[in-house]
């Protein structure tokens, strides 16, 4: 089995975030296939375990995707499907490269659930062991290796207002809510910084009102993307007080991470795609991932890594190259082999 049938497999297996049980368990079987130990964990996780003890690698890929279907077909050296690029590519990937890279320790791979929605299967994680260091199955591309993403806070904004007639004077909710909103738009455009991961966005993803409730309400859905250096208590604190004394509830929060080029798993990467024959590039992306998650609350190493364009994420035009899936194999079996050789991976 090669990557590209091992991710047709995966990829023939609908996985909607909070429906991923059929893949799951397609990729538990393939794994025990591989000579993996493998299991379902208590949050729903595909889990898949070579050798024992330390140094333990892990390596969280998550087998969820967005929601709608795609045929599953290769053409003209790609292959098609839901989630071939985020992230059933990265995860058969790893798969693969697990079986050739063998050494000391443990390396474990994870086909997390729910990543795209509010990461139940890698916080279900934090609560077993620490592993010494984590590649986070994210598409990279198969020459590059992802040092950081942004953070991200989700809050919806509820503005109320005592009822009237439209033919009134009196301002509505949904009239404070736009007036709140340009006035939220200026304060995070005042951070700006011109470089896309240094800057503060905010995003109207939602919008309702229910004018004949009594008090009237207007509500806001805002998705915050936070760069390095701003926590996720400082966005909320620069939110509007007015107008409209608004009530805020936090809905999801993410800290932005970014690791540094000397940190041990983005090395063993970068190497690695240079043993490989390619010029690897550290991006830094706008978006988010698990790597905000694990990395921080562990305190380990970590880099994401993966192959596949991330501009084809949760698109209708979803594929990967045949060639690069088989690329990105040779990079993660190259890094794993240099990662259980070391005592420690810190």
């Amino acid at each position: 089995m090669d990557e590209a049938q091992l991710l047709a497999r995966l990829l023939a297996r609908h996985s909607p975030s909070g429906a991923e049980g059929a893949a799951v368990r397609e990729f538990v079987g393939i794994a025990r296939t591989l000579g993996y130990r493998a299991r379902i964990d208590r949050a729903g996780n595909g889990v898949a375990e070579r050798g024992f003890g330390r140094p333990e690698l892990l390596y969280l890929g998550h087998i969820d995707t967005v929601e709608g279907t795609r045929p599953v077909r290769v053409a003209r050296g790609r292959i098609h499907g839901r989630g071939a690029v985020d992230a059933k590519g990265p995860l058969a990937c790893a798969l693969l490269a697990g079986i050739r890279a063998d050494g000391p320790g443990t390396l474990r791979v994870v086909a997390a659930v729910r990543e795209e929605t509010d990461s139940a299967g890698a916080r279900h994680l934090l609560r077993g062991r620490r592993p010494d260091g984590v590649v986070v199955g994210e598409p990279s591309g198969w020459d590059s290796v992802t040092i950081g993403y942004r953070g991200d806070l989700r809050v919806e904004v509820v503005f109320r207002a005592r009822r009237s007639h439209w033919s009134s004077p009196a301002r509505t909710a949904a009239d404070t809510a736009v007036d709140w909103l340009a006035r939220a738009r200026e304060v995070v455009g005042a951070r700006s910084s011109g470089t896309p991961f240094r800057t503060l966005t905010m995003k109207l993803v939602g919008l309702a009102d229910d004018p004949a409730a009594d008090p009237e309400e207007a509500r806001l859905l805002l998705d915050l993307r936070l760069p390095p250096g701003l926590s996720s208590e400082e966005a909320l604190a620069l939110l509007p007080a007015e107008p409209g004394s608004p009530t805020v509830r936090t809905i999801a929060r993410l800290e932005a991470v970014e690791r540094p080029r000397t940190d041990p798993v983005v090395r063993a990467l970068v190497s690695a795609v240079r043993a490989v024959g390619g010029s690897p590039t550290l991006f830094r992306r706008g978006g988010s991932s698990d790597l905000n998650l694990v990395v921080p609350a562990w305190g380990v190493p970590g880099a994401a890594y993966g192959p596949g364009d991330s501009r084809l994420d949760h698109t209708d035009h979803e594929s990967v190259a045949v060639d690069e899936l088989r690329r990105a194999g040779s990079v993660l079996e190259r890094a794993f082999v240099e990662l259980r050789a070391r005592p420690v991976v810190v």
